[in-house]
């Protein structure tokens, strides 16, 4: 990083500076608990001539294995992708209204989320419904690990709550789905054929000024042998937007390929198939009671707001030791 021209290929620098914080992410604390358990040893030395020490020893143990089992769970982000950037589309589905409010508030989620880990953010794609909230939205977010703590998001989101759009105060049920892809850099090779590909162009539509509603600014990929399509509207420029639509449709098809080798390892020890993007996975209640549980780990919060304040790691982490429970091969019964 330090060599002349270091900067001078944008894209290139910042994969070199996501891999240095991903390293960091890991070395660091690692050291930390190095270093504390050295620390430790001269305590438990110390406290031979004065018992008063026992209460800064375990203090001191409670840190070191605080930060070790953060430790463990990164150790379980080992994918081939997990280290990437993490591409987020939010879609209001079942709800109307409601369900359009509901995936604008998810949104929020995931960017507070990623606020609170000083990751970045950046908004691709995002379609706002002529009522309230969004249609669609996709969201790039760039930090160790991301995609690896995100990818388990993927899935259903179903809200219930007395609506703010219904005049009677009726409760309400709301759906948005979620679908995480890795942001893919240009080092991975994503086999493309052009034949495979319609390119359809149109205009932006929704917020942007007059000047992105009088163009063809828009770009649509459609992906004929897997159906995928994605699409791209949030520059004024099409040559921009026909850039990220490209990458946007190469993490799709990277994430095709990693379910169907997660389905083949699940096929192969004849363990239950992870749950996919049709699939309820979280619960978010604001009434009758406030709490938020995952339907596949049991975690739940009893405070609403707060997860929806982007306090979302304890079920990213609850999913994290989930799925190593689910993606471990069977015993044989002379080790049981």
């Amino acid at each position: 990083m330090a060599q002349a021209g270091f900067w001078s290929n944008q894209e290139a620098a910042q994969q070199t500076v996501s891999e240095l914080k991903s390293l960091k992410a890991v070395s660091v604390p690692l050291q930390l608990a190095i270093d504390g358990s050295n620390d430790l040893q001269a305590l438990i030395e110390m406290a031979a001539d004065d018992p008063s020490a026992e209460s800064e020893i375990r203090a001191e143990v409670e840190r070191i294995e605080k930060i070790l089992d953060e430790l463990e769970l990164k150790s379980l982000l080992n994918g081939p992708h997990d280290a990437a950037g993490a591409l987020i589309s939010i879609y209001a589905r079942d709800g109307g209204t409601d369900a359009n409010d509901w995936a604008e508030m998810l949104l929020r989620m995931y960017v507070q989320w990623a606020q609170q880990n000083e990751y970045e953010t950046e908004i691709l794609d995002r379609q706002d419904d002529m009522v309230a909230g969004i249609q669609s939205a996709t969201i790039a977010i760039r930090g160790p690990m991301a995609y690896g703590y995100l990818k388990g998001e993927t899935g259903m989101h179903r809200l219930v709550r007395i609506s703010p759009f219904n005049a009677d105060g009726k409760r309400q049920t709301s759906f948005a789905a979620i679908d995480v892809t890795p942001e893919i850099n240009d080092t991975i090779e994503i086999k493309i054929e052009d034949k495979d590909i319609r390119e359809d162009t149109y205009r932006a539509s929704g917020a942007g000024g007059q000047h992105v509603n009088k163009t063809d600014s828009a770009v649509r990929l459609t992906h004929f042998p897997t159906g995928t399509v994605v699409q791209c509207q949030a520059e004024r420029s099409q040559h921009k937007n026909r850039a990220t639509a490209w990458k946007m449709l190469r993490a799709q098809l990277a994430r095709l390929e990693e379910i169907k080798r997660e389905q083949e390892e699940a096929a192969k020890y004849k363990t239950k198939v992870r749950v996919g993007f049709g699939s309820q996975i979280r619960n978010y209640f604001q009434h009758p009671d406030q709490r938020v549980k995952d339907v596949r780990t049991g975690y739940s919060m009893g405070d609403f707001h707060r997860v929806l304040d982007g306090d979302i790691q304890g079920f990213l982490d609850a999913l994290l030791a989930w799925r190593a429970k689910q993606d471990a091969p069977p015993r044989d019964n002379e080790d049981s």
